[in-house]
């Protein structure tokens, strides 16, 4: 049989025609029922006649629900684009994943998407979480946990696609004009007197994104507390919202949301008049836009 995308527990009429079963009886209730009426019984086939192939292609196949899918099956209006993103992950890698790809996400005023990636030093388990605000109201939470290694897919991969509560949204636009977007995409902590921190080979690193229909920002924090406090404020809300979804996802965050020592330590560095310098690697983000009017409708054709 055809690797259907609804599940079983769908409508048949909501799965593609090659996807449907044999609308008739099934063979072994019909042979039953002519029996009871004292026919003879006919002989059962061995087997269904294989679903037409054409259809894999043509038949219209079912459209991803909203959570899936926050802002898709929009249309860009003239001059319309989606942001620039430089966060270091392909399209195909999101659909890897099964995200739908920032690149291709238009973003409008009054939407927000806050990306984060938890990849940990010590493991290929990795975990996606992806928060998206839109300017009707609406919020949806989506994440993702897997094995990024070793075979040709994403191993164990564990999916979760929901509606926000109304409750939570307000925590996520605080964020689009916090001061941890100003800083450098990549960093280094240094000590008062110019010392760098030794290298973190035993912890989380953490990759972040902000797209608004302004433009987008990148951050990507190695596992030292110092720079992990940095971005701890965005960090929090993200992977409170994820937890609960799932209990296999859950597991990839031993400590839940908590980021106290984080802050602490970052706290801690200012202080004593360290900081968070940029490092070697460092590259500038993409340009920021004012933000853009409406789009203007495209313009359909006239029947006359």
């Amino acid at each position: 049989m055809w690797n259907c995308p609804v599940p079983a527990s769908s409508r048949s009429s909501e799965a593609p025609r090659a996807c449907r079963g044999d609308p008739n009886l099934p063979p072994a209730l019909l042979i039953a029922l002519l029996w009871l009426a004292g026919a003879p019984p006919p002989v059962a086939p061995e087997t269904l006649p294989p679903p037409d192939p054409a259809l894999w292609w043509t038949e219209p196949w079912p459209v991803p629900d909203e959570a899936a899918d926050p802002l898709g099956g929009r249309r860009a209006g003239r001059g319309e684009r989606p942001p620039p993103i430089d966060n270091g992950v392909d399209p195909l890698l999101y659909r890897l994943w099964s995200l739908p790809p920032l690149q291709t996400q238009l973003v409008r005023r009054g939407d927000l998407v806050l990306e984060i990636w938890a990849r940990p030093t010590g493991g290929v388990r990795q975990a996606v979480i992806r928060v998206t605000v839109r300017g009707d109201g609406k919020a949806f939470v989506q994440g993702r946990a897997g094995l990024g290694c070793c075979t040709p897919r994403i191993g164990r991969l564990v999916a979760f696609d929901e509606p926000l509560p109304a409750d939570r949204i307000a925590a996520f636009r605080t964020l689009v004009d916090h001061p941890m977007w100003s800083q450098p995409r990549l960093t280094e902590v240094e000590e008062p007197d110019g010392s760098a921190s030794p290298l973190c080979i035993d912890g989380v690193a953490w990759d972040l994104t902000l797209v608004t229909a302004r433009g987008s920002r990148n951050l990507h924090r190695a596992c030292l507390d110092e720079e992990v406090g940095s971005v701890a404020d965005a960090l929090a809300p993200a992977v409170a919202a994820a937890l609960g979804q799932d209990p296999r996802f859950d597991l990839v965050f031993p400590r839940g949301a908590a980021f106290s020592a984080e802050r602490a330590a970052y706290a801690n560095l200012l202080e004593r008049g360290g900081r968070l310098k940029p490092a070697r690697a460092d590259r500038p983000q993409p340009p920021m836009a004012p933000v853009p009017a409406d789009p203007e409708p495209v313009a359909t054709p006239s029947a006359d």
